[in-house]
């Protein structure tokens, strides 16, 4: 038997989004209809591809080897039908994504350079707000794509996620061993917060809030200028501010959750497709 693009497309689908249920929703079928597609895929790769339980779906080893078949499959078939299509094919319109601020000047510069190759037709608004914000303009439908903490998106758009590292930041005039420790803090709400108030805690260090913003810039400012210690994404971090926690008395800078959502209708929209990938391999560089 042949693979079929439709079930390589709600495999793909299944795998980013957790769960077969979270995956309908995606590609606006019933759950039936793609708990089939995926059986069709494993008579026709002779193997179990997806273990499927009460947590949603994981991958088996058979599964990981055609995932990496499945993208690369998908990608040159809409690849083709675009090109066999013509040039009045390519995607065109207003794309609307929305970023959290500190991904937006860490990770989607180059990846925005390179969509504009890719896609010159399409134009891209982007709203660069809070996950609080983000996620009210995402239960509005205002939103194609949105890239950053997975409290911003609905649960059952969510297609890829990863934890990351912050990484502990100062100016070189910061006592790191004063008690209790000045911090450069993002304000409330602000899921990233408090994590490290928490690994600090667990340390046994004493703190207290010196600076706190809504804006990454002024973070960078406030740890630049020597207010206090902050923790940040590493590419964020200010030349010569970065701290060796170990020699510092530090504990390790937390890991944080970062994600990508879809709104739903839009799994076979070649330009947002070709974001979502740009946007995963910049994060995983």
């Amino acid at each position: 038997m042949d693979f079929q693009i439709a079930d390589l497309r709600s495999f793909a689908a299944t795998v980013r989004a957790g769960s077969i249920t979270r995956a309908a929703v995606v590609l606006n079928l019933s759950q039936p209809a793609v708990s089939q597609r995926i059986q069709r895929l494993e008579r026709a790769a002779g193997e179990r591809i997806l273990l499927r339980d009460t947590q949603g779906a994981r991958l088996t080893p058979a599964g990981e080897t055609l995932l990496a078949y499945a993208e690369r499959m998908l990608a040159l078939h809409d690849e083709a039908r675009t090109s066999i299509a013509g040039p009045g094919a390519e995607p065109s319109g207003r794309r609307t994504i929305g970023l959290l601020e500190d991904l937006a000047i860490t990770t989607f510069p180059a990846a925005l350079a390179d969509f504009a190759a890719l896609h010159p037709r399409v134009e891209l608004e982007v709203i660069v707000s809070s996950a609080a914000s983000l996620r009210r303009l995402a239960d509005r439908g205002r939103l194609d794509l949105v890239f950053g903490d997975p409290a911003s998106m609905p649960e059952a758009s969510l297609r890829w996620q990863r934890r990351v590292p912050l990484a502990w930041a100062c100016a070189p005039g910061v006592d790191l061993a004063a008690d209790p420790l000045p911090l450069v803090v993002f304000s409330q709400p602000c899921q990233w917060r408090q994590p490290l108030l928490d690994a600090l805690g667990r340390h046994g260090r004493a703190w207290r809030i010196a600076f706190q913003s809504t804006s990454v810039y002024a973070v960078l400012a406030a740890v630049t200028a020597g207010i206090g210690l902050g923790a940040l994404l590493v590419d964020n971090i200010p030349r010569g501010t970065l701290i060796d926690p170990e020699p510092s008395g530090l504990p390790p800078a937390p890991l944080v959750d970062i994600a990508i959502s879809r709104r739903a209708d839009t799994d076979a929209d070649q330009a947002l497709n070709s974001l979502e990938r740009l946007l995963r391999r910049a994060a995983q560089d």
